[in-house]
């Protein structure tokens, strides 16, 4: 099986996911069906129906988060140095537009392009992979081709 890789933080963030859907949500939800149960003829009961839909949803993500846990490969990011990396934090300048960007590149399960975190394995995270400060990129994105340069390397 192939480990996936993940920083501490990602970690720890799904660790806490798992917990909180085995001790708060899956009690809420055997609740919850248990009520419903009791309100009579399940063939026509539309809570007892949402709720066995929504503890088949809660155990699917258990299920995942269990095996990413277990596949997990923590990357120790702070110990790390040189050029981009994974675990790197990577501020970039849009060639066209000036616009800067901050990315960390992190793994599939913990990456979030709305709050920087930028997945391993897109388009942008390849380029960016092997480059220093002062090296330009181009990469083909979705929405059409970009050519970024790179202004700096940290691993915090």
């Amino acid at each position: 099986m192939e480990k996936i890789p993940l920083t501490r933080a990602g970690f720890t963030a799904l660790q806490d996911e798992l917990k909180h859907l085995k001790t708060v949500e899956r009690p809420a939800i055997i609740a919850a069906i248990a009520e419903a149960r009791a309100l009579g003829d399940l063939s026509e009961n539309a809570e007892y129906h949402s709720a066995r839909e929504k503890q088949s949803f809660i155990e699917g993500r258990i299920k995942e988060l269990e095996g990413i846990i277990a596949r997990a490969e923590v990357i120790d990011v702070p110990t790390l140095s040189g050029p981009i990396k994974f675990g790197a934090t990577v501020k970039v300048v849009d060639e066209d537009t000036e616009e800067e960007r901050v990315f960390k590149i992190v793994g599939e399960p913990e990456a979030d392009l709305e709050r920087g975190l930028l997945n391993i394995r897109s388009p942008l995270a390849r380029a960016l992979i092997g480059k220093e400060p002062g090296d330009s990129i181009e990469v083909r994105t979705p929405g059409g081709g970009k050519s970024y340069e790179v202004l700096s390397v940290e691993y915090v």
